[in-house]
């Protein structure tokens, strides 16, 4: 199957083919400075089904019992740039027993053969930093038993990506993608004999680069979790790199580590993962720990917003909510309308979550991902909160008519701690305010909530009004949607008044409410990344119609049984490939 990425001859993908194949008279290294270690972190699971032949990239499977990567069919453009990204090296040097090694040599190698002259889709600023991060983290497993000749042209590849780097970063798009493009050229200037002519003009621009993609506080304006923490990962490893060699980061760099480190604590679960808001996924399993441990900061995030996020977090349970207004412009394109939505862990257990982004699903999934009803806020009349407009092609939306004013108040309440905060996302197409609270006890064991729909002004009140007039039924439903991972047991309870949750740990919780709704169990689905398909889950649903200028729910989740003291909770279900 041919993948086309853009127009033959026109924009960026042209002018990065032709300097691909005008970077191939590069110097060949002669070979690494020191014997690199391997800093990134695979699945010895997905390590074994690549060797077994069953390729599972972008949410696709594809078999091939002959195993050779470059000859599978490729679904899409996302499957194809995940397999040239080569982030697949991780998992195969996380099996790295004899066969496995020598597949992966076979298809370093046969991409050099087949791409190795600047062709094909895998000449990306992008995909070419994270492509030389692999080939430099596990050249000592990859060239193990090769001969001169194959070593010569794995370093001749090395020297032609590395020269194309220094030509084309700067046309990798801001965000992660630029910061991979740059990490990458420091990290082959560092690691490579005849290229440190390249680490000082690349850590100058990563320098500007933290200065302007990184606020002082250690956000991204793209306030997607998981993408700080790539971020992170990438920024830890070069100040590793630059300081073995004897060469100090610069200032923007190291105050980068510094803040995003507390930051990333202040984003992270009960279970060590982090929160799923704005296309972020949970991080790759131990990335997180390992990198805040290479930083070497300690320092916990100051009270107060963290990226826009607030947080609860008492005993064994921890609350994220998104309590900041979503990105907008050209930072929105993977934005999500999750304005008051939150999530809730327990001890290593998911309970209450956001559907998450369904990006390698296809686009319809992705745009269904960033939805409001996709969240664990409340939705009103079936709208979004914020609204997806599309630009330059349906697979670009960005947010419009998002929330711009999200006033929020963190509190100790008299027996825990207590969030407050609104939003106008509703403001000027029903005339009404959305105002949440959360209160934690301070033993972690209940959460209450109240939900309000309000209108203020006097304006609000006649756009309200007419909005009521304008509906099939002279009312506004609404529905305050709690999405709950697939590992929790729902069942209704009490003739339909509440609802038991049982975690797989033995903990069991009761959803409760004060009756002013209707209470029921719906189908929902749980998005993430290495699953073939959405998981099957369920959500409770609390639904109800607003008829008055302020209408308020409230509700309270509560644990009523402990993990049995005999059961140690430390088998965590769903592996890093699932079928």
């Amino acid at each position: 199957m041919t993948i086309t990425l853009s127009p033959a001859g026109s924009g960026p993908r042209f002018l990065d083919r032709v300097h691909a194949r005008l970077a191939g008279r590069a110097p060949i290294p002669a070979g690494f400075v020191t014997s690199p270690e391997p800093r990134t972190i695979g699945s010895f699971a997905r390590g074994r089904q690549l060797v077994a032949g069953n390729f599972i990239f972008s949410g696709h499977l594809v078999e091939d019992s002959g195993a050779d990567i470059w000859a599978l069919p490729f679904p899409d453009a996302a499957f194809l740039n995940e397999i040239h990204g080569f982030t697949w090296l991780d998992d195969m040097a996380a099996v790295a027993d004899i066969p496995t090694r020598d597949r992966a040599q076979k298809w370093v190698w046969g991409w050099i053969e087949l791409y190795g002259k600047g062709h094909g889709p895998g000449w990306t600023p992008a995909l070419t930093g994270r492509r030389i991060l692999r080939w430099i983290n596990h050249g000592v497993f990859l060239l193990t038993q090769m001969d001169d000749a194959a070593s010569r042209s794995f370093f001749r590849s090395l020297g032609h990506q590395t020269r194309f780097l220094a030509r084309r970063w700067k046309t990798a798009p801001a965000g992660l993608p630029r910061f991979e493009a740059l990490c990458g050229l420091i990290y082959a200037g560092l690691s490579l004999e005849g290229l440190s002519r390249h680490v000082t003009p690349a850590a100058r621009a990563l320098e500007h680069l933290c200065r302007e993609e990184i606020n002082a506080k250690g956000g991204l304006v793209t306030r997607n979790p998981e993408d700080l923490l790539e971020v992170f990962t990438l920024l830890t490893w070069c100040d590793a790199a630059m300081t073995g060699a004897g060469i100090p980061p610069g200032e923007h760099h190291q105050e980068a580590i510094e803040h995003i480190a507390p930051m990333l604590r202040a984003l992270r679960h009960a279970d060590g993962s982090l929160a799923r808001f704005h296309g972020g996924g949970r991080g790759v399993e131990g990335r997180l720990d390992t990198a805040l441990a290479n930083s070497g900061v300690k320092r916990r995030h100051a009270e107060g917003l963290a990226m826009g996020f607030a947080r609860l977090s008492a005993g064994r349970t921890s609350v994220i909510l998104d309590a900041s207004p979503p990105p907008t412009g050209r930072n929105a394109t993977n934005a999500h309308a999750s304005t008051l939505a939150f999530e809730l862990t327990s001890g290593r257990r998911p309970l209450i979550v956001n559907c998450g982004s369904g990006a390698v699903f296809g686009p319809e999934w992705r745009r269904a991902g960033r939805a409001t009803p996709s969240h664990s806020t409340l939705c009103l009349d079936g709208t979004s909160s914020a609204r997806l407009a599309s630009v330059r092609d349906g697979d670009e939306a960005q947010l419009v008519d998002a929330p711009t004013r999200v006033p929020v108040r963190l509190t100790q309440a008299p027996d825990g701690l207590r969030f407050q905060g609104g939003h106008d996302g509703y403001l000027k197409s029903h005339g009404l305010t959305h105002a949440r609270t959360l209160e934690l006890t301070s033993d972690g064991r209940a959460l209450a909530g109240e939900d309000l729909l309000v209108s203020m002004e006097k304006k609000d009140r006649q756009v309200f009004a007419q909005t009521l007039r304008a509906s099939e039924h002279g009312t506004l439903p609404f529905a305050i949607r709690f999405h709950l991972h697939p590992d929790v047991e729902p069942q209704l309870d009490m003739g339909g008044v509440a609802v038991s949750l049982a975690l797989k740990s033995g903990e069991l919780w009761v959803f409760r409410h004060d009756g002013s709704g209707e209470l029921r169990l719906e189908p929902s689905v749980f998005l993430e990344k290495n699953r073939l398909k959405p998981r099957a889950t369920t959500q409770i649903v609390l639904a109800s119609t607003a008829l008055d200028h302020a209408t308020r729910i409230r509700w309270s989740l509560s644990k009523a049984q402990e993990t049995p003291i005999s059961i140690r909770d430390l088998n965590r279900d769903g592996m890093d490939v699932a079928f």
